[in-house]
């Protein structure tokens, strides 16, 4: 039992000195200081200066007295500032600049000392400061450059910088890692028009170039071309003669195959006419040298069998032509005694007319009153309907007129007759003569047309 107690005791003791240790003892990381001031905390004296009134621990743990000391800690990592400054450069051109600048607290005793003093409460405004620190250095250096200096020779600007603000980083306890001037612009294009005739030349060169390749690249590619071209050209030429050869050959396989079967052809015709001739031609011949004659004879024949035959139509139309003389030598005869009769018939009519006129025209044409009648009554011949306006009247008037028509005739001959009345027969008033025999008959069918 008292063993046990004894344990638990001890176990006890032990975690109660664990928890005062971790109550007591604080260790500074590698990016930071511990700044312990209170009670003995006094620093030995570094390079000549006196104490601090403060303890520094770096890079390692210190025990600090609770209620008795503080410890506070201070960084040591590094820190950016962006710069953006507004100049005026030595030609009077405002400038707008951008950087950054990178900077951390010192890793000496002094350098936390006095970074300690100023920030240690207020590490966040150390960014405020270092950017007005910087700007106003800034302004100082632009405002004695130019605008080609702030272009070509940075490394100038951020030099002087650093420079100039050297000691009062110091005093601050503060070291610049970097500073760096990322952009330079101007609202008056001062820096564009900087550029633009180096960005002509360059352009023009570009161009220069670019035109003188594409002259190389076309000249190539004629060349090329045209080594191309005899290429296909050698290859044309090269198959039109392996063509060329081929057809040659092919031609002479041709005229060889066509001279045998010319020479077979000849052989084989020479063959058919020695048959011919021995099969066909001769028995050809004996047959034909019999049908001739016997043609010969035949058209012999033919020929005394036409002669007689043309003896014999000579001889029947000398008879007939002989015979139609006679015939018409006759009729000939009939008709002149004919004519002279009638001529005296005429002459005696003459006479009798010249003597007595109406009673010849009453003979004609009592001899020709039918016709007279039926040539008058011809003019309703094409009549279809006819409209008789004075009934049975009318009728007797139109056939009496019909029937009077002859009248009219013999009154119309009887008055031409009386002018052909003249001594000696000759016609008076300078009229022809008219031939007595057809007055009667002609006078009145004019007459009955003109009706």
């Amino acid at each position: 039992m008292p063993v046990l107690v004894v344990a638990i005791a001890a176990v006890v003791a032990l975690i109660v000195l664990i928890i005062l240790f971790k109550l007591v003892w604080r260790v500074a990381e590698p990016n930071e200081a511990l700044i312990i001031s209170g009670l003995g905390a006094r620093s030995k004296p570094i390079d000549g200066v006196d104490s601090l009134g403060f303890k520094i621990v770096t890079g390692k743990g210190t025990a600090v007295m609770p209620g008795f000391q503080t410890s506070r800690r201070l960084r040591l990592d590094s820190r950016a500032s962006n710069l953006e400054v507004n100049c005026v450069t030595q030609q009077g051109i405002p400038v707008k600049v951008r950087g950054v600048v990178i900077y951390k607290v010192g890793d000496d005793f002094v350098s936390i000392a006095n970074a300690a003093r100023r920030f240690l409460e207020q590490q966040k405004s150390m960014d405020g400061a270092i950017h007005e620190l910087f700007t106003g250095h800034l302004r100082s250096i632009i405002g004695n450059l130019t605008v080609e200096d702030l272009i070509l020779n940075r490394e100038r600007l951020t030099s002087e910088t650093r420079g100039s603000a050297a000691d009062e980083m110091s005093k601050l306890g503060l070291i610049v890692d970097s500073l760096q001037i990322q952009e330079i612009d101007d609202e008056t294009g001062y820096i564009r028009n900087l550029g633009r005739p180096h960005a002509a030349r360059v352009a023009a060169a570009a161009r220069i170039a670019e035109a003188e390749r594409n002259q190389e690249a076309t000249v190539r590619e004629q060349e090329t071309e045209r080594e191309n071209a005899a290429v296909i050209r050698d290859t044309n030429i090269k198959k039109a003669e392996y063509d060329g050869q081929v057809k040659q050959a092919e031609q002479q396989a041709r005229q060889e195959v066509i001279t045998r079967e010319t020479r077979n052809a000849e052989l084989e015709a020479e063959r058919t006419e020695k048959r011919l001739e021995s099969e066909i031609r001769k028995p050809a011949d004996a047959r034909a040298y019999e049908q001739v004659k016997l043609a010969e004879a035949e058209r012999e024949e033919r020929i005394a069998q036409a002669q007689a035959a043309a003896t014999e139509i000579q001889l029947r139309a000398q008879r007939e032509a002989e015979a139609t003389r006679l015939r018409g030598e006759a009729e000939a005869h009939a008709t002149r005694q004919k004519g002279l009769a009638e001529a005296e018939a005429i002459k005696a009519r003459a006479e009798a007319l010249a003597k007595n006129t109406d009673a010849v025209i009453a003979q004609q044409l009592a001899e020709q009153w039918p016709q007279i009648v039926e040539a008058g009554a011809g003019v309703f011949g094409n009549v279809d309907n006819m409209i008789v306006l004075n009934g049975a009247q009318g009728i007797e008037d139109m056939l009496a007129k019909a029937l009077t028509l002859g009248g009219t005739g013999l009154g119309v001959a009887r008055q031409l007759l009386g002018n052909l009345n003249v001594p000696d027969g000759n016609p008076q008033n300078g009229h022809a003569p008219v031939v007595p025999a057809t007055v009667p008959v002609e006078a009145p069918q004019e007459k009955n047309d003109d009706e």
